[in-house]
């Protein structure tokens, strides 16, 4: 069967196979014809042959599965027999195992009980030659004259020696002194003498890094009373050229690794040895470099300094022994810690309150010095404003300068790098107060730490210069452009105060808060801000009156009378007396959008606004205007008008806007006053300011307006 190979192909597909044997027949077909017709009956008879192969095909393979079904029912049939014969066997093998354990149980009773005899009667024996040796020994020593005896001459029987001198040491503390006196002594010398032969010997041991022969030594001095001097020949052994560099806390850690592990190795209690060894690293070495350090008290900044820097390294050393087993108290490396801080922890707080003190004073005294200035003592209060306020009235009115203003020539004596010194040292001071404190007090000293840098940094240093911008403030009314530089001193005040707001959330906060002292540095701050705040309103409020006093006084002097009352007819333009002011304001306007921000802005534009508008509603009340007059003070409103816009201000902008409409009153034709007096712009004003604009007017009598203006109630 040809198609034998495709019958085993997997997987099988019948309707393929089906398809490729018709393909074949009809391939078959045409090449035997010259016609390319399909042959059913050659197909047909393909099939039918096809089908009797598959058949004979089916009974092969039933034949053979039925051999191979009779084949495995006899193999298996086989093995289960095998597997019955070798559960029997199993069976007996688990008899024989149970008897032969009997039996092994049976002869080990047997032993032990036979060893307990043995040893009840080798036990009481050997003590009696140990007691027998022991007598001989003794004997030795109850004789006159030196120990002759080779066990304690020959060195290399020094462990026997150890343990009878050990046993007679003991024995000799039980006999009364007045019979056995000179044994006692000799055994007494000769214990100290083996003693001290068996530490020396451990001494070569651990040099020559022979960890068998320390630990055996080690065993035998456990039994004697100055095991305690071996452990200390080990540790002094150990530290004796470690710990010699200048960075002692770097090579504390491995010296410790290493020695722990000869220290499990060599003594039965390697937790003591350990704290000890610890102990005389913290006492000695690490003591003597960290007093070294900290003598020299000269300069406190750098005391602090190393005082700090020691004290984290000391903590972070002790953290990193807690690997080590010390025994079971807990606090043995904060004790010894503290051993070596406790007087210098005592007086911390003091030499860190002057130090931050003394920092702060020599770095504004130096920024003092740098400008050629003098500290000195101001006067301030009532009586000091009501001086100023009189000088100012009085200059005005006789027209004479008698207040001697001194502006230092700009000099606002603030200097950002001045308080970053201030609030950096003051950082520091945080910082080492959170680990040098103890955790009781951390919040009380932060407290006080925050006390002084608020008065260094704001009492004596902001508001210094404030109180020295405050009598830099012209007095109003003058006939002189006034200097406004106060706004510059307020501008870096603010910058000043946004610089402590950020170092107090960052450095005072995370210790004080969840705490008491919270609410009290909050509230000591906000008083002396309150002060700074005052200070800065009364500044500001100087300079609006400095501000519209010259404004004022420039337009009394400046402005004539012909400006609004020309005689021919000029070219309409605003008058050389507004452009000048106007010029001025805009400048004034940059400058304090420059230096001020926010609400503070806001409330000094608004207040400069308001102001100038009653200056220049009150300046044009004095002038009389005929039509070209008119036109000048509606040109110069309205240039008014531009510069406040710049303020953007929408209060501000109404009221120059109105003032611009009651101008206009001064230039519309007599019989429409009502109708422009009733416009939407003039509507809510009184009528009384309506009727005092419209009897500027030159015209006013000539016109006869009082008659027509009877309608506006006046």
């Amino acid at each position: 069967m040809i198609y034998m190979k495709e019958l085993e192909q997997e997987p099988f597909d019948p309707e393929s196979f089906v398809e490729r044997l018709a393909k074949r027949t009809m391939q078959v077909s045409f090449r035997d014809s010259d016609k390319d017709q399909l042959d059913p009956i050659a197909l047909q008879e393909t099939f039918l042959q096809a089908i009797k192969d598959l058949q004979m095909l089916q009974e092969r393979q039933f034949r053979k599965c039925a051999r191979l079904e009779q084949q495995c029912q006899e193999e298996e049939l086989g093995h289960w027999q095998e597997i019955a014969q070798l559960q029997d066997k199993n069976k007996a093998a688990v008899g024989m195992f149970q008897e032969l354990d009997e039996r092994i149980n049976y002869v080990a009773t047997k032993v032990i009980h036979l060893g307990d005899q043995l040893e009840s009667v080798n036990t009481p024996r050997s003590r009696a030659v140990e007691a027998q040796r022991l007598m001989s020994h003794f004997a030795e020593f109850l004789s006159p004259g030196p120990i002759t005896l080779d066990v304690f001459a020959d060195k290399s029987q020094i462990d026997e020696a150890a343990d009878i001198i050990q046993k007679l040491h003991l024995i000799a503390q039980e006999l009364p002194s007045d019979k056995f006196e000179s044994a006692k002594r000799k055994i007494s010398a000769k214990y100290d003498e083996i003693e001290k032969a068996l530490i020396e010997e451990f001494v070569v041991a651990q040099e020559q890094e022979d960890t068998a022969r320390m630990k055996e030594i080690a065993s035998i001095l456990s039994h004697f009373k100055g095991y305690t001097q071996c452990i200390d020949a080990f540790i002094e052994q150990s530290q004796m050229a470690a710990l010699v560099g200048k960075n002692v806390f770097r090579d504390v850690i491995p010296l410790c690794r290493k020695n722990y592990d000869i220290m499990k190795d060599v003594f039965l209690n390697p937790d003591q040895v350990m704290a000890k060894f610890i102990l005389n690293i913290y006492h000695g070495k690490l003591q003597d470099h960290i007093v070294s350090k900290l003598a020299d008290k000269k300069d406190t900044n750098i005391y602090l300094e190393n005082l700090h820097e020691l004290y984290s390294k000391t903590v972070q050393l002790s953290n990193d022994l807690t690997v080590f087993d010390m025994g079971n108290d807990e606090m043995f490396l904060t004790k010894l810690t503290q051993n070596i801080f406790q007087k210098y922890l005592e007086n911390y707080i003091g030499m860190e309150l002057r130090n931050l003190k003394e920092c702060s004073v020599t770095a504004i005294q130096k920024f003092y010095d740098s400008k050629s200035h003098h500290k000195r003592q101001i006067q301030t209060g009532g009586f000091q404003d009501l001086r100023r306020d009189l000088q100012a009235v009085i200059g005005t009115r006789a027209n004479i300068n008698i207040a001697q203003i001194d502006d230092y020539g700009g000099e606002t004596f603030l200097s950002m790098e001045v308080v970053k010194s201030l609030l950096h040292t003051g950082k520091q001071a945080f910082k080492r107060c959170t680990v040098l404190s103890k955790q009781a007090d951390q919040a009380g000293h932060a407290q006080l730490i925050f006390d002084v840098l608020l008065n260094q940094l704001l009492a004596e240093y902001v508001d210094y210069a404030l109180e020295l911008g405050l009598q830099a403030v012209p007095i109003p009314e003058t006939k002189a452009q006034p200097q406004l530089y106060f706004l510059q001193v307020a501008s870096q005040t603010n910058e000043i105060v946004h610089y402590l707001e950020t170092e107090t959330v960052h450095s005072l906060m995370p210790i004080i808060l969840s705490t008491p002292k919270h609410a009290e540095c909050m509230h000591k701050k906000k008083q002396m801000l309150e002060q700074i705040e005052s200070k800065l309103d009364t500044g500001l409020d100087r300079v609006l009156s400095a501000i519209v006093g010259w404004v004022k006084i420039y337009l009394q002097t400046e402005q004539k009378k012909t400006d609004f009352k020309p005689e021919a007819d000029l070219d309409t333009m605003a008058s050389p007396a507004c452009m000048a002011v106007v010029q001025y304001l805009g400048s004034t306007i940059k400058r304090i959008k420059a230096c001020l921000d926010g609400k503070n802005a806001e409330n000094v534009l608004l207040e400069l606004g308001i102001r100038l508008h009653r200056v220049i509603y009150e300046h044009l009340l004095q002038f009389q205007f005929n039509s070209i007059g008119a036109m000048i003070a509606i040109m110069d409103v309205n240039e008014y008008r531009k510069c406040v816009k710049e303020l953007h201000i929408t209060l501000v902008d109404t009221l120059f806007d109105t003032l611009h409409a009651l101008c206009n009153l001064l230039l519309v034709k007599p019989e429409n006053l009502k109708q422009v007096c009733s416009g939407e712009t003039l509507a809510g004003l009184d009528s009384s300011i309506l009727v005092n604009f419209i009897q500027l007017r030159t015209d006013y009598k000539t016109q006869k307006l009082a008659t027509s203006l009877k309608g506006l109630g006046v």
